[in-house]
């Protein structure tokens, strides 16, 4: 099993360090100013224009109750039997504050005397209506398009009970909003300003971009509707808007201001913004140098690394493939494929004096197998068959139970020679072949330890040299023995593949896993002298060992051919 190398995360950390982290934190502390600086004059703006549609509202809010003052002072000069023209004429300001006129009507809608246009005061008696005796304070009417002028009015009236008469006034809601705003909003001012009724009827726009109607969920006017006042931040397009909105109680209306914030600043902060961009080469020249490092030096060292592990588990092929980088590397490159040669003509040597160890291995298990079937176990077989005839010549009962149980005995010794006689030489491997040997030993192995080993063959079955299946038969045992001594686990599977381009054999466990060196060289120090064999046995036929394992997650182990 491969594992990553730290020495190359070390060079990646030690460029990363130099140069990236300072440049970085220079950019973060620059732009993190001018997105603290924007935000706050975003904020800045936004109460800004809060408390500026709050005052305006407010001024909108006193015209309207001073003109409601003027038509209740009216109802109450009615009172006192006045002429209509004296009314009128104690009255200052009329022409200013209703620009439409003023009328006194009876309760059926007659005009009994007006000022301003008599045809748009009969044309208003008879299509709209006015208030009542009911109403305590002076009304307002809905908007009201004058059908000769064009122009929007509304009708502010009152109900006088001693004299019986309505008195109305008409007023411009555009005229009356672009005089009270005109100091809050000069004209060339960029805030678009909407002015609504209740029924979300435009009375007042104002502004070069603003829209001659609004959508019935455009920002900020439910809320003014429902008396409530505030700001929010509208994404248009690639900009943000400050709407600003607050109600109109007196007359029932929204008062709705939007701009950019970003247009409230001045051009000389916006340079200072700009000023930041001057880091932006350092950053960039930056990570020129960290590409140019990691693409001659840490790339080239990885690749290495990879190389060097690769030599680590007995490749020695892939450590002659250039790496590029620069010279240092390549020298070191050198260095190593020189060694890995010396190496290579040492392990060579190793693997022929530990075929031969090997070899012998095999053969003195065969002989002692021989010795054991031919001699030891046909004497305990002739030891067993006495035992059976002195059986039959002993009356005694006590005898006779004795020599049952040697007989006993002596049949566990057999089967316990056999089978360990099978385990040194695995006939079923001779006489059948891998596949029927790896079942019989998986099965052997589930009968005689607490495990449930499954066996499963894919592909189409062939025979391989008697060396190799020998080979691939031992480290399947070998390491269904590990399993049983050292893994804890309750089941493995043992699994042969037939592939056209190779063969595969694997054992898998669900025991407790362990860490796995990172080269065959740690083998032996950690104590995995049984993983050592399994290695040397498969590399002496030519097959790839891959041990996949960690703590608590079993083991996998494939041998490919």
């Amino acid at each position: 099993m491969k594992r990553p190398h730290p020495g190359s995360r070390g060079l990646t950390q030690l460029f990363a360090v130099t140069v990236l982290p300072l440049t970085l934190l220079l950019l973060v502390i620059a732009f993190g100013g001018v997105t603290m600086h924007q935000q706050d004059m975003r904020a800045l703006v936004g109460e800004r224009d809060e408390r500026a549609v709050q005052s305006s509202a407010a001024a909108l809010q006193s015209e309207l109750h001073h003109r409601m003052a003027t038509i209740t002072s009216m109802t109450v000069l009615a009172s006192r039997d006045l002429a209509f023209d004296e009314i009128f004429a104690t009255t200052s300001d009329l022409a200013n504050d209703f620009n439409g006129g003023v009328a006194f009507l009876d309760p059926d809608g007659i005009v009994l005397a007006h000022t301003g246009d008599g045809m748009f005061w009969e044309w208003v008696s008879q299509n709209h209506s006015f208030a009542s005796s009911s109403d305590r304070e002076p009304v307002f009417s809905a908007p009201i398009l004058d059908p000769n002028s064009g122009q929007l009015f509304v009708i502010v009236s009152a109900y006088s009970d001693s004299r019986n008469v309505i008195v109305a006034g008409a007023l411009s809601p555009e005229i009356l909003a672009a005089e009270t705003l005109a100091t809050t909003y000069p004209t060339d001012s960029h805030v678009i300003i909407y002015l609504l009724d209740e029924s979300r009827r435009l009375l007042y726009v104002s502004g070069a971009f603003a829209q001659t109607s609004l959508e019935p969920d455009h920002p900020g006017v439910a809320e003014a509707l429902k008396g409530n006042s505030g700001v929010l931040y509208v994404k248009k397009e690639d900009a943000e808007h400050v709407v600003a909105y607050s109600p109109i109680q007196a007359a029932g209306w929204a008062l709705i201001t939007e701009e950019e914030w970003a247009m409230v600043i001045s051009p000389s902060l916006q340079l200072t913004q700009m000023a930041p961009l001057v880091i932006v080469p350092a950053f960039i020249l930056a990570l020129i140098a960290i590409w140019f490092g990691a693409k001659q030096i840490v790339q080239p060292l990885q690749k290495l690394e990879s190389k060097a592990a690769a030599l680590a588990w007995g490749d020695f092929e892939s450590i002659k493939e250039s790496v590029g980088g620069i010279s240092e590397v390549q020298h070191l490159q050198m260095e190593l494929t020189e060694m890995s040669r010396k190496v290579q003509s040492a392990q060579d040597g190793l693997h022929d004096y530990i075929g031969a160890i090997t070899s012998a291995q095999e053969e003195e298990r065969t002989r002692l197998a021989r010795e054991l079937h031919d001699d030891t176990i046909q004497a305990v077989i002739a030891l067993k068959q006495r035992v059976q005839l002195a059986q039959k010549s002993v009356k005694d009962q006590g005898g006779k139970q004795s020599l049952k149980e040697l007989e006993t005995l002596a049949e566990q010794t057999i089967e316990n020679l056999r089978r360990l006689t099978r385990a040194l030489r695995p006939i079923y491997l001779e006489d059948l072949g891998l596949v029927t040997a790896l079942e019989m030993l998986a099965r052997e192995t589930s009968e005689n330890n607490h495990l449930a080993v499954n066996f499963k063959k894919t592909g189409q079955e062939r025979r391989l040299s008697r060396e190799v299946e020998l080979s691939l038969y031992r480290i399947a045992q070998e390491a269904l023995n590990n399993v049983v001594k050292h893994s804890e686990a309750s089941h493995a599977d043992l699994e042969i593949a037939f592939e056209s381009d190779e063969t595969i054999v694997e054992i898998m466990d669900d025991g407790s896993g362990f860490l796995v060196p990172n080269s065959p060289t740690e083998f032996a120090p950690n104590g995995h002298f049984g993983l050592l064999g399994v290695h040397e046995r498969a590399d002496l036929i030519g097959a790839r060992l891959e041990i996949e394992s960690a703590l608590g997650k079993g083991t996998r182990l494939t041998v490919r051919l």
